[in-house]
C-alpha cells in the first residue's frame, strides 16, 4: 500500500513539494508496510484517503496557526484527519467541548453543536497531529512508527519560515515536539498551556485566552484573524 502515489496523492500538491524527499525515504516505507499489516488485520483511523486531510485543507503558503494534537481520535467515526475535530453528527469530545468553553470565554462565541473545524482549516489553521494514523480503540498504539519523523519535518518546514506562524501547543508532548525542532522562533508567536482535557483543562487550559492572543498576533503582522466560530 502506498500512502502517495503518482495517479492518486493523498496529500495537497504544495506540501507534497515540500515532502517528497520523505515519503521516498526509508522510514516512510517501514511505515507503509506497517499500515498495509495493520489495514489488513485490524481497523485503522482515519480513513486512508483523510489521513493528509489537514494538508489538503490548509495548503501549506496559507498556514497562519498550527494547533498541535497527539494521535487521532480511536473511537468509530470520529478521525478525520483534523486534530481535535470530528466529523459533524458525531458527538463533541471532551478536549474539543474544553476548547469551545475557553472560546466562549474569551472571546463571546457560543458553544457550537458540532465538532467539525474545518473552517479553521481553511482559514489557514493547520490541525496537525504528532501520529496520523492509530488502530481502532487503542491510542497511541501507532507511535514510534515513523509518523513522528513525517510531522517533525512539517514542524521544522513551518518553523524555518521567515513568515511569522502562531504555534499553539496544548500539554507536554506537543511543547516538547516542538521545543526540539524549532530552536529560533524569535519571529513566531508560540502559545503554551496544559492539554484541554478534562484531566488537566483547569490546570492552566481554560483561562489561557490563546484565542484572542492569536488574533492579536495575526493583525500585528498584517494578517486577516481567524474567526474562530464554528459554523452550521
Amino acid at each position: 500500500m502506498a500512502i502517495v502515489t503518482e495517479k492518486v496523492p493523498l496529500i495537497e500538491q504544495s506540501w507534497l513539494e515540500h515532502l517528497l524527499d520523505e515519503f521516498k525515504s526509508p522510514y516512510m516505507r517501514e511505515l507503509e508496510a506497517f499500515l498495509s499489516k495493520e489495514i489488513s488485520s485490524a481497523e485503522v483511523y482515519p480513513p486512508m484517503d483523510l489521513v493528509f486531510n489537514a494538508f489538503c485543507q490548509t495548503p501549506i503558503d496559507q498556514v497562519k496557526v498550527v494547533i498541535m494534537g497527539q494521535d487521532p481520535y480511536h473511537g468509530p467515526n470520529q478521525a478525520h484527519g483534523l486534530s481535535f475535530s470530528v466529523p459533524k453528527g458525531e458527538r463533541i469530545p471532551p478536549s474539543l467541548l474544553n476548547i469551545y468553553k475557553e472560546i466562549r470565554d474569551d472571546l463571546g462565541i457560543e458553544i457550537p453543536k458540532h465538532g467539525c473545524l474545518e473552517g479553521w482549516a481553511r482559514q489557514g489553521v493547520l490541525l496537525l497531529n504528532a501520529t496520523l494514523t492509530v488502530r481502532a480503540n487503542e491510542a497511541k498504539s501507532h507511535h514510534n512508527r515513523g509518523w513522528e519523523k513525517f510531522t517533525d519535518r512539517v514542524v521544522d518546514l513551518l518553523c524555518t519560515r521567515k513568515d511569522p506562524i502562531v504555534f499553539i501547543l496544548w500539554g507536554r508532548s506537543a511543547y516538547e515536539k516542538f521545543q526540539h525542532i524549532c530552536t529560533n522562533a524569535s519571529h513566531h508567536l508560540v502559545l503554551t498551556s496544559p492539554h484541554p482535557s478534562p484531566l488537566s483543562a483547569y490546570a492552566g487550559f481554560l483561562g489561557c485566552r490563546h484565542f484572542s492572543k492569536t488574533n492579536a498576533f495575526l493583525k500585528k503582522v498584517g494578517k486577516t484573524p481567524i474567526d474562530w466560530a464554528v459554523h452550521s
